[in-house]
């Protein structure tokens, strides 16, 4: 692999700016059958919960035009489980370790940081995601106001040297404020962004396909929202951006980085087709040959007029 793909996230350095997203690529086992994740800068675990979690009832996808709905629910085994048989396995796959933490309250994300901490020399950052949309309570809440944003990082901080990477909501007024908020309370970068709500109706029973009624909508069409805000942040943070929201290609990465984003997570293309990162590496490599760059020299050129 060639090293101009190489990044820097803070002090986490990665072999390319490609992190697979939450969610979207379990815990590498079923994708490390496709392709070798070795290419990749990171992989970002499934949202972790204090206890197991079945996730939401019913329909729980549903495709949309240029993307889908989710409303999964944060399914997951549980951090215990996920420590005793998860974590080790992912640091076999040679490539970036991130852990994604999830709660509904400060507790909850201060008793799973307590967790992994004592593993700390197994994770490269943990993604603390304060923007899910598709549970009814709980980090969708705290992520929409800056000052609950500030108190739990700011107490998360205090537990952990980990890079602390805070993953933020969309929806929200001004996402320079939430970022800002981060920022304040000690974050190392933010990931930008999250899912935006959204709502699909069966016209033929006239309710929403999702039994949760609402749920995060991604894919190529939230990408313009997604580039707008990591430039917006990129104007008034100090610390890394992570983008996210729509990438399908090498060209979208570019654009992402270029807005401001040090790294980007690819979800719903993972979903469509479960070799696209591997794709658009080889793509990201032959950009790199060919303009005689790195790909960090991109990151924040943005020219506004």
């Amino acid at each position: 692999m060639s090293e101009k793909l190489f990044v820097k996230v803070g002090d986490v350095v990665l072999k390319s700016p490609i992190i697979l997203a939450s969610g979207t690529c379990n815990m590498g086992r079923e994708l490390s059958e496709i392709y070798d994740l070795s290419i990749l800068g990171g992989l970002s675990s499934k949202g972790l919960t204090i206890k197991p979690r079945v996730g939401n009832e019913g329909v729980r996808v549903a495709e949309c035009e240029c993307g889908m709905l989710n409303s999964v629910g944060l399914q997951n085994p549980g951090v215990d489980h996920f420590i005793k048989e998860d974590l080790g396995y992912m640091n076999t796959l040679d490539t970036g370790v991130i852990v994604n933490v999830a709660g509904h309250c400060f507790e909850d994300y201060i008793d799973i940081v307590n967790k992994l901490n004592p593993y700390a020399d197994m994770i490269d950052a943990l993604e603390v995601n304060l923007s899910c949309p598709n549970v009814k309570a709980g980090c969708m809440s705290i992520g929409s106001d800056p000052e609950q944003i500030k108190a739990i990082v700011s107490e998360l901080r205090k537990l952990t040297d980990l890079p602390l990477w805070i993953k933020l909501t969309p929806n929200v007024t001004d996402i320079k404020q939430t970022a800002l908020a981060a920022q304040e309370g000690g974050a190392d970068a933010v990931v930008l962004i999250n899912t935006l709500l959204g709502m699909k109706i069966d016209i033929k029973t006239r309710r929403p396909v999702l039994r949760n009624n609402t749920g995060g909508y991604s894919g190529p069409a939230v990408k313009p929202v997604a580039i707008r805000m990591v430039a917006e942040c990129s104007q008034v943070l100090d610390i890394p951006i992570i983008g996210c929201g729509g990438i399908s290609s090498a060209e979208d990465v570019i654009e992402f980085m270029i807005a401001g984003a040090s790294a980007v997570e690819i979800g719903t293309a993972n979903l469509v087709v479960p070799e696209s990162p591997k794709f658009i590496t080889e793509e990201l490599e032959a950009w790199c040959k060919d303009n005689d760059t790195s790909l960090e020299s991109l990151t924040a050129t943005l020219q506004l007029w």
